[in-house]
């Protein structure tokens, strides 16, 4: 059975405050003043017991309020990044809740300050490139989706560290098609698209998504699979799906990792990815998730090899620097 912490592979759907460790949640909240309604860290991981999508978004949203400094952002960055280093990945490209930090008062200077240190040690010290996805939140205003994205590309010293833009927040009751302008001007700067999808909804929610915007990636999917019309387009395609494991199993999309359908969508040749969504609220990192869909579905050791070479060639990256990630991934594999 193949060592999943030596396999190279890139992480492309993963939540920067989704990787807020309750311990960092608590420091953090007690160095900015921030008051929240947990006395503890272990008080606040009793909360991670969610019913659906819905009640994971609001302790979420709260968790992000204690980033308010570069140094907050850089300390929760270069926290992921080390954990990611360890689970074999190479890459990284990371969900930043943008329109959220900045309807809270933080600028665009001092997020990305601290993004930017982390992700610069990060390749130096840790052989882990990143990127950054800036976040949308469907279930907020068009209008301030707007100011967010206006605020931000008014910096243009940050650009560079985005390769796309995003969307999570709540599906059901919030399509996404007005989203579409925001969408093309971000392709004006040369951003890929991305959106959640096929999460909390259904396949209509995935077509609603596929047409409203028509993203380069989707994220989740799972439940597009429901459907065997639109299964097969996606096969046609070649679209790149993000799944994440863990984050289903404790969100309820299915029940058991054994009733989780990344196997049989691999096998139907949907080109699927293993991710970890939000790892701190979800009980596990990239690797973990590898590992439940090794030892949960059978996945045999060329199927776990086709995922982590499709994390490459799903990744927001020119050509040149896939080439490379996959000869590393090659390298690594002839020499386990």
């Amino acid at each position: 059975m193949i060592e999943i912490s030596a396999l190279p592979k890139a992480e492309l759907h993963l939540h920067l405050e989704g990787s807020l460790e309750a311990e960092t949640i608590m420091r953090l909240s007690q160095r900015n003043g921030i008051a929240l309604p947990f006395a503890s860290a272990e008080e606040l991981k009793q909360a991670y017991e969610f019913d659906n999508l819905q009640t994971f978004l609001d302790l979420f949203y709260a968790g992000l309020t204690v980033m308010v400094t570069a140094r907050d952002f850089y300390e929760v960055t270069r926290e992921y990044l080390e954990k990611a280093a360890a689970d074999g990945v190479r890459h990284a490209e990371f969900y930043v809740s943008v329109q959220g930090h900045l309807r809270r008062g933080v600028t665009v200077d001092e997020m990305m300050t601290g993004i930017a240190q982390a992700f610069e040690e990060g390749a130096r010290d840790l052989g882990v490139t990143s990127t950054m996805i800036f976040g949308l939140q469907r279930q907020r205003p068009l209008e301030e989706a707007e100011a967010a994205f206006d605020a931000f590309t008014a910096e243009p010293r940050w650009l560079p560290l985005v390769s796309a833009i995003g969307m999570g927040g709540s599906e059901v009751g919030f399509p996404t098609a007005k989203f579409r302008p925001l969408y093309d001007r971000a392709r004006a700067l040369g951003w890929k698209t991305t959106v959640h999808a096929g999460e909390e909804g259904g396949p209509d929610a995935v077509r609603e998504a596929l047409i409203g915007l028509n993203p380069d990636r989707l994220d989740h999917g799972v439940r597009a699979f429901e459907d065997p019309d639109l299964t097969r387009e996606l096969v046609q395609s070649g679209m790149t799906l993000t799944v994440c494991p863990l984050s289903n199993l404790r969100l309820k999309v299915f029940e058991t990792i054994e009733a989780h359908p990344l196997a049989k969508m691999l096998r139907a040749g949907l080109k699927v990815t293993v991710n970890s969504d939000d790892p701190s609220y979800f009980g596990g990192y990239i690797g973990a998730n590898f590992i439940a869909a090794q030892q949960g579905l059978g996945l045999s050791d060329a199927e776990i090899i086709q995922l982590a070479r499709n994390s490459f060639t799903g990744a927001f990256l020119p050509q040149e620097q896939i080439a490379h990630y996959l000869d590393a991934l090659e390298a690594a594999l002839a020499a386990a």
